[in-house]
């Protein structure tokens, strides 16, 4: 194997990796985007229930009261 040959090989293998690299971080955004997604849409509503729960518990113990 000669010097040339070699430094071809060295550069197909620095563009592959390069490509690589290129992918695991378009990879890692998008992980990234759907867990920020998931715990979004999995607190949101949390937070809202934590407003209506006690606003129906309410409602609910004002209409038993009417109904004694």
């Amino acid at each position: 194997m000669d010097e040339q040959e070699l430094g071809r090989k060295i550069d197909a293998l620095e563009r592959k990796i390069e490509a690589v690299y290129v992918s695991a971080e378009k990879t890692r955004k998008y992980f990234l985007t759907i867990i920020i997604i998931s715990v979004v849409a999995f607190v949101l509503p949390l937070i809202g229930l934590l407003f209506a729960i006690p606003s129906f518990l309410s409602t609910y113990s004002n209409i038993g009261g009417l109904l004694q």
